[in-house]
């Protein structure tokens, strides 16, 4: 502009890009999912939650962990002058895995801490779950693709409890590469903020009847009403489950644009 003679303020350049509409704004990350039946998984997923009846439980189930059992950082709410501090080197009290399911049309959650993460603890709670719903009709898993989750001892076990009298278990997969939809990952984000990011812990032994245990306890006492306590424990709503896994694959559709 100045080479032709129309000198111009670096202000009203500013004004001349506004004004036409543009604006400086971050690239927006948005959830994706490498698998390619997934709009297929989801539907099934979907359909299966909207047609659950009395007598069927549906099971959102993961592993929170390997996690070391210290003290780490977070947001917490402290007086003037007095931050919170976290000492950069620190002895690891030893580590933590937990085992969960999640029962989304009741939000009621059952878990246990487990050694590992394999086919062993997937067996334990698989039996533990149809130990507790023994008076249902059918129970469903669903979970994410890790290979301990469909292992051939896994399947058999299965097989086994479908051949004696009690409740059917039917899996139902989620999608790979989708742990967004997985909703008990909810829970455990809930649960890390408000204790794992914010205390001190007790040797591992200590930890079984610790705040974690009443964090995941508190999901127990929603039963299908909205409540204080489902929100602290990791953000549940009253919703139907098929409702709120809509809106989490709706995330999914923005990625098809790129």
């Amino acid at each position: 502009m100045r080479q032709r003679g129309l000198p111009i303020a670096r202000n009203n350049i500013r004004k001349i890009i506004k004004d036409a509409g543009y604006r400086y704004r971050k690239a927006r990350r948005v959830l994706t999912s490498t698998d390619p039946n997934y709009e297929e998984k989801l539907k099934e997923i979907t359909r299966t939650l909207q047609s659950l009846g009395p007598k069927e439980k549906f099971f959102s189930i993961d592993e929170y962990g390997p996690f070391a059992i210290k003290i780490k950082g977070g947001r917490s709410l402290v007086p003037i002058g007095h931050p919170r501090t976290v000492p950069q080197r620190q002895r690891s009290k030893g580590t933590l895995i937990i085992t969960a399911a999640l029962e989304l049309s009741t939000n009621q959650i059952t878990h246990f801490y487990s050694p590992a993460k394999n086919t062993v603890e997937m067996v334990k709670l698989l039996h533990r779950l149809v130990d507790t719903y023994a008076d249902q009709e059918c129970i469903y898993f669903s979970w994410d693709a890790a290979s301990w989750h469909a292992s051939k001892a896994f399947r058999a076990s299965v097989r086994e409890i479908n051949n004696i009298k009690g409740p059917q278990v039917k899996l139902v997969p989620l999608p790979s590469c989708a742990h967004f939809l997985n909703v008990i990952e909810s829970v455990f984000s809930g649960m890390a903020r408000a204790i794992i990011h914010n205390r001190p812990f007790l040797p591992w032994k200590q930890l079984r009847m610790s705040s974690i245990d009443i964090s995941l306890n508190e999901t127990k006492s929603f039963s299908g009403t909205r409540s204080e306590q489902a929100r602290k424990s990791g953000g549940m709503s009253a919703y139907p489950a098929s409702s709120r896994l809509a809106t989490i694959a709706k995330t999914r559709s923005i990625a098809d644009d790129f």
